[in-house]
């Protein structure tokens, strides 16, 4: 085997213009995949970050039906106290669970007192929301983040605010209807503005939970949902499928599920752009192992044709057809080896460049988010085994057709 590979070594020195352009092509495609790939995956994983971090959690848990009928904010599909013990009791005891956050979402008339307007809003316990959303105070354009939100304090969305020409200290009122079908009104002062996640059409309010159920009339220490942050959103399957399969044994009266739960991805329609991101990663992959594919077959098929009186030679001295396969593979596998190292140092070394350098960019309102690059060794690994198996798949073909070539008409060939 040693000498196979110091034949194939000798071979490729034979022909370095033909060798070093096949590495390079090889080099270049290796190193557009991991670039892609790690730039991809870390505007994936900020953007996952900003809308699990500043608005949805990363799990909720809700009564079995609320979400069908989310835009109606239906009040009868509260969680009652006793199914919130449950719930409370079940992450508390679970590690992976970092903090949650209780929260009635209720929809209400905002008025300035000349002008009134429907409004979105999330009541909130401030202390478990900065623990569960940490980020949602970097969303307050304008007004005191500390705290997020006092009773009798309402943070009022970007477009609300410009559209009914309120600003910070004001005094609005929000007028409400509770589920037994009665209105109530109450004054709340403007504490800041928000920044709406979903973009200028963004309708959601924030204040205090014991408002709203003052405002609702709710005796009850009901909520809507419970968000959910995990230590670390890499256990996000795991927690899912303990709580769903725990939280989904529990039937009423009725035989019938209680509670339903549901991670962001079914939750923010970002998750649709995230699998459009890992479809085309893996299309960026499949254009890798055409390029792999076409330019070692072009080279071994080469190859064969310009040695076919060198291959008569070695096997009408005796060197057996697996031997000559084994020759051809080996200079293929070389080849597929020789790019994809170059290719892994220079890609590795511009993802550090990139975050030496700090890349940032804008999200909205929020100004100078660093891109961080980042590849973990298992893409470099399947990258790198892709890259080197199809190399010595494409050598297979050409190989084949050498080896079996009968010795004579080998060295008839001019």
């Amino acid at each position: 085997m040693f000498n196979i590979f110091k034949l194939a070594m000798r071979n490729l020195r034979r022909y370095m213009r033909r060798t070093l352009l096949t590495s390079t092509l090889i080099t270049l495609g290796v190193v557009a995949v991991l670039l892609f790939i790690s730039v991809s995956g870390s505007f994936k994983n900020m953007m996952i970050g900003q809308i699990t971090d500043s608005m949805i959690g990363h799990l909720q848990v809700h009564r079995k039906g609320y979400m069908a009928s989310i835009d109606s904010l239906p009040l009868d599909r509260n969680l009652n106290g006793k199914q919130i013990k449950k719930v409370k009791e079940l992450l508390d005891q679970n590690e992976k669970v970092e903090s949650y956050s209780m929260r009635i979402k209720l929809g209400a008339m905002f008025s300035n007192y000349t002008e009134t307007t429907n409004i979105r809003l999330n009541a909130v316990n401030p202390e478990q929301e900065l623990k569960t959303v940490p980020m949602l105070v970097k969303r307050i354009i304008k007004g005191e983040k500390e705290g997020l939100v006092g009773r009798g304090e309402i943070l009022v969305p970007e477009l609300i605010a410009k559209g009914m020409k309120v600003k910070i200290g004001d005094s609005i009122v929000l007028v409400a209807t509770n589920k037994d079908g009665s209105v109530n009104g109450q004054p709340f002062m403007v504490r800041g503005i928000l920044e709406g996640i979903s973009g200028p059409g963004g309708r959601d309010g924030v204040i205090h939970i014991e408002d709203a159920r003052s405002l609702l009339r709710i005796e009850d220490k009901e909520v809507s949902e419970i968000a959910i942050r995990l230590g670390d959103i890499k256990s996000l399957e795991s927690v899912f499928a303990e709580l769903k399969g725990t939280l989904g044994q529990i039937k009423n009266k009725m035989d019938k599920p209680v509670f339903d739960v549901h991670s962001w991805e079914k939750l923010s329609p970002f998750f649709n752009i995230a699998r459009m991101i890992d479809l085309m990663t893996l299309f960026i992959k499949v254009m890798l192992v055409a390029i792999v594919l076409v330019s070692i077959m072009n080279v071994m098929i080469m190859a064969v044709y310009e040695r076919i009186n060198e291959i008569g030679t070695i096997a009408a001295i005796g060197t057996s057809p697996n031997k000559i396969l084994s020759l051809f593979i080996m200079e293929g596998f070389l080849l597929g080896l020789l790019g994809t190292l170059i290719g892994v140092v220079i890609s590795l070394g511009s993802i550090y460049a990139m975050n030496v350098s700090q890349i940032s960019f804008d999200f909205g309102r929020q100004k100078g988010l660093l891109l961080s690059p980042t590849i973990g060794a298992a893409e470099v690994i399947t990258v790198s085994v892709i890259v080197i198996g199809i190399s010595v798949l494409a050598s297979l073909q050409p190989a084949w057709k050498a080896a079996k070539m009968d010795p004579i008409t080998a060295l008839r060939h001019v």
